[in-house]
């Protein structure tokens, strides 16, 4: 069985792409994150694929933000292709809402809280209140726990705070911004190493380009495993 702590993203140009690479990867990795970038090239058809026909998890990477009943309805149809996770933003009625459209399925609700390509001069930017960045993504978490969240995405930086919240347990905690020993970090700004993270406290990490652009991916996730904690 592969380690499905690690998720690979899959921010390939089109399903094909996509599909060649899971190949490639074989049996070494379980689980893959089908993002916006790939929607319009084929991505849920790919996701469909490889979950009914490869047995492997689908995290679709959509970060839904609309009001109250889009979401609802939009989770609602897009659980019919038999999601494990799906993104929304960490709104506090995003994600009631999301919730309400999933009930009728197992997909599990995964609320953003701030991206790890921002720094505090995006929020800055963005008109987002003052404080560190770890802090409010912690406070953003919680918050998100308490409308039903089923878990969050959170850069590596945060990811202990997090656990240690009251309302946290039975929570998942997913980390992108994870590059392997030595990689670069690419538009991440808030990084750490596989094993850091889920030494953390993080359940599952996600990488992509360190696997996709390297000449051979399946030896790139082997040795991103490789650095993971028994």
């Amino acid at each position: 069985m592969p380690d499905d702590r690690l998720i690979v993203a899959i921010d390939l140009p089109d399903a094909l792409a996509g599909l060649n690479l899971a190949d490639r990867l074989g049996d070494t990795v379980g689980f893959y994150k089908i993002g916006l970038g790939l929607l319009t090239g084929g991505g849920l058809a790919l996701a469909n694929e490889l979950k009914q026909d490869h047995g492997k998890r689908i995290f679709l990477d959509l970060k839904l933000f609309d009001t109250h009943t889009t979401v609802q309805t939009a989770v609602r149809g897009l659980a019919r292709f038999d999601l494990d996770f799906l993104t929304v933003h960490g709104d506090p009625n995003v994600v009631r809402a999301a919730k309400e459209g999933a009930k009728e399925s197992d997909v599990k609700i995964l609320a953003v809280t701030f991206l790890t390509s921002m720094d505090r001069d995006d929020l800055d930017a963005g008109l987002i209140r003052d404080g560190a960045i770890n802090t409010l993504v912690v406070e953003r978490a919680g918050r998100a726990f308490d409308a039903g969240a089923d878990g969050v995405i959170a850069s590596p930086h945060e990811v202990t705070q997090i656990r240690a919240l009251s309302n946290a347990w039975g929570k998942l905690i997913v980390t992108p911004g994870v590059r392997p020993t030595g990689a670069d970090s690419g538009d991440h700004k808030r990084v750490a190493t596989p094993g850091a993270a889920i030494s953390a406290g993080a359940d599952h990490i996600v990488v992509g380009r360190p696997v996709w652009n390297s000449p051979d991916p399946r030896a790139a996730a082997q040795a991103i495993l490789a650095e993971l904690p028994a």
